[in-house]
This record gives C-alpha cells, sequence and structure tokens, in this order.
C-alpha cells in the first residue's frame, strides 16, 4: 500500500465540499460554463478592495531589505501591534501585539492550535453543523472530535453540548457567523457555551479552551456589533484569517488572538510559536503579513454579498425550501425536501446545479449553498431547484 491507512480512510469520508466541486468541473466540461450552476464552494468572489493594491504597491516601491527573509516565529512585531491596535478597539479586550500570532488562514490557526493542547485521544467538541474539515484537523492533531447540536435555529443546544463534555474534553470549537448556515451566534448563546464550558471545568477539574473561527466576522448584514468571545471565558482563542474580508483566499493570510486574561497565556503562546513551527508553516507569509497589517479596518463590499443574499434566499423560499435566513457569510443551509439529502443532491445534479449535502457538515437532511457566485448562477439555478422540489414533495 502506497499510502497510509488513515489517508486513505480520511480521503473516502473527504469533503464534500471538494468532491462537489471536482464534480462541477467535470459538468462544465461537458456542457460548458455558462449551463452549469455551481453553489458548491465558498471561493470569495469580489477582488480584494483598493486599498489591498494600494498597499501592495507602496511596499514593492519601498522594499526594503530584509523583506522575504525569515522574521520571529509569531509574525512581525509591529504586524501584531496593528492586529491587536484594530482587534482591542473591535472587542474591547486590552489586546497587545504579544497576544497575536500571524498564521497562514484560519486553517493554519486552528491546526496550530490543536497541536498545542491536544494530547492523543483527547476530545473536541464540535458543534453540528460545523466546517467538515475540522474532523480532520482533530485527527491530525491526535484528538477526538465529540459531535453536539444546534437548536432548529442554528444556534448550539446547551444540554446536547452539556451532554458531550466530557473529562478528556480540551477544546470546543464554534463558528460564527457559521459555515455553513450563515447565523451568528448571538451574545446570550456564546454566554451560555461560555457557562457550560466552566461547569464542567469544575466538575472534571479540568481546562477547556473555547476557539472561534472567524473567518467571515466582517461579512455580516446586521447592525447589531459582532458579539465576540473573550469577555465570557478566560481561555478562549480566535483564529481568523482574511480570506473572506479582502478576498485573499488564496495568499492564506490570518491571525490567532490568544485571550489576555488567560491564566496560562505566556506557555500557550510559547506552544504556538513551537507548533506554528514544526507544523511545516514555520511563519505566515511575510509580504501578506505587511500588507494586511494596513488593512485592518479595510473590507469587501459587503453589500454586494448582501444582495445575493436577498436574492438567492428569496428565490428559494419563494419556491417553498424552508431556510433561516442567513446574517453573515455567504451560505444558505436550507432544508432538503426529503429526508435524503445525497438523493437530493443528485437529482438536483441532474438540473446542472451543483450544491454540497448536509451530511458533509454533519447535519443530514439539509444542504449547503453558496451565493458568492454571479447573478447569472443564481438565476440561472432556480429552475432546476423549482423543478426537482417540485418533482420530490409531488
Amino acid at each position: 500500500m502506497a499510502i497510509s491507512r488513515k489517508v486513505r480512510e480520511q480521503m473516502n469520508n473527504s469533503s464534500w465540499i471538494r468532491r462537489m466541486f471536482e464534480q462541477g468541473i467535470e459538468l462544465r466540461n461537458i456542457h460548458g460554463n455558462q449551463n452549469v450552476f455551481d453553489l458548491s464552494l465558498g471561493n470569495p468572489l469580489l477582488e480584494p478592495p483598493p486599498e489591498f493594491k494600494a498597499e501592495l504597491q507602496r511596499l514593492i516601491d519601498e522594499e526594503a531589505p530584509g523583506t522575504h527573509r525569515y522574521m520571529p516565529q509569531a509574525g512581525f512585531p509591529e504586524v501584531r501591534a496593528k492586529v491587536a491596535e484594530v482587534l482591542a478597539e473591535e472587542s474591547g479586550t486590552a489586546f497587545t501585539g504579544s497576544d497575536v500570532l500571524m498564521t497562514v488562514g484560519a486553517a493554519g490557526g486552528i491546526n496550530t492550535i490543536l497541536r498545542s493542547i491536544l494530547d492523543k485521544d483527547d476530545e473536541v467538541v464540535l458543534i453540528a453543523p460545523f466546517f467538515g474539515e475540522y474532523v480532520f484537523y482533530v485527527e491530525h492533531q491526535t484528538g477526538v472530535s465529540k459531535i453536539a447540536t444546534c437548536d432548529e435555529n442554528w444556534l448550539p443546544d446547551i444540554a446536547s453540548l452539556e451532554e458531550t463534555i466530557g473529562p478528556r474534553t480540551r477544546a470546543v470549537i464554534i463558528n460564527s457567523p457559521n459555515n455553513p448556515t450563515g447565523v451568528i451566534y448571538p451574545k446570550e448563546s456564546i454566554a451560555a457555551v461560555a457557562a457550560a464550558i466552566q461547569r464542567a471545568e469544575e466538575k472534571h477539574g479540568t481546562e477547556i479552551y473555547l476557539i472561534s473561527d472567524e473567518p467571515y466576522r466582517k461579512l455580516i448584514y446586521t447592525d447589531a456589533p459582532y458579539p465576540f468571545i473573550f469577555e465570557h471565558h478566560p481561555r478562549s482563542i480566535v483564529a481568523t484569517s482574511h480570506s473572506k474580508d479582502l478576498g485573499l483566499a488564496g495568499e492564506r493570510i490570518g491571525y490567532v488572538a490568544v485571550n489576555p486574561n488567560d491564566p496560562g497565556k505566556a506557555d500557550l503562546l510559547d506552544a504556538l510559536n513551537f507548533s506554528l513551527r514544526t507544523l511545516g508553516f514555520v511563519n505566515a507569509p511575510a509580504l501578506m503579513q505587511r500588507v494586511v497589517a494596513g488593512l485592518q479596518r479595510a473590507t469587501v463590499d459587503v453589500d454586494i454579498y448582501r444582495k445575493k443574499r436577498d436574492l438567492f434566499y428569496g428565490s428559494l423560499t419563494k419556491i417553498g425550501y424552508e431556510c433561516v435566513q442567513p446574517d453573515g457569510a455567504f451560505f444558505v443551509f436550507p432544508k432538503s425536501p426529503i429526508p435524503d439529502d445525497t438523493e437530493f443532491v443528485a437529482e438536483l445534479q441532474k438540473e446542472l446545479v451543483l450544491v454540497v449535502p448536509g451530511v458533509g457538515f454533519g447535519t443530514p437532511g439539509y444542504f449547503r449553498a453558496s451565493y458568492c457566485v454571479e447573478d447569472w448562477v443564481i438565476e440561472g439555478a432556480a429552475d432546476g431547484f423549482e423543478k426537482v422540489f417540485a418533482q420530490l414533495t409531488s
């Protein structure tokens, strides 16, 4: 056998998102780009804001010796200071640059965190529906995933969470705005999650981290302030990236922020630095660190995504699909018209419409569709959604 049993098993259970994306390529080769309506992948549509090109050009024009060399493991001190300044302003928590670690996207950040806190067979609680790659991240760092559930509004079910947390639990991961639902966990839900964690810590005599995965934090469609986790639990860590808010998915740049009030902060930061290096990332991309340092208050035009949400959500609900309206990110997560979401997705694919079954997010019976696409894709998919809905509900 040329590859490991573990990787072969993971590949067989691998991301439905990538699987559907690859099928979309095949269908486009057969039917042509304009006849395939691919809503399977959350690949940011919008180009980076004008400030990005201006800052990149400035750095090229003023390039100093050593720009592309290694820097301190956690990133350039001046970059971390600028990130911390804006994060402190937004969250109301007193961050300094020493609390921030620049990472290779949010995924690199989460893997770095898990490598730093997990021993073999330690448990990480995921709240379904969740981003499917979390399971592999946990497995790669020798941990075990345990699944808690949400309520009908896609908010954490606290009773389920309390049942799922055990004596080997080392972390709970939340994701808000959520992929795949687009739901933002309100302050009350975060407080309830934190309280459940603290009750479990007291019960089991353990320390449990609350990890918040926040790549969609600035893609929100409500005027309410974003509810940060830091005030609710001292052992809290944010992993985020600029893949979505700045349209830089391919540049792989993000950061980890450790709660300044974590009593174990010094040890954790040492472990994060070590893990970043030994996982092979070594450091976050040097040029992108310098670029995003000056863009912490910039975003793509969120109103464009809001209009696409309204177009898509309105189209689906008019047909009859049941769906909680998303307040952030760029996904909807409607109920499948039949219990078998994979069968529904297969029927939809016959109409050249591609979405991802809910089973890929730990929640069968639903499906995820992305609206970070051109309007003609949303509009063109409507006939397929309507035809399959009528066919399966008649």
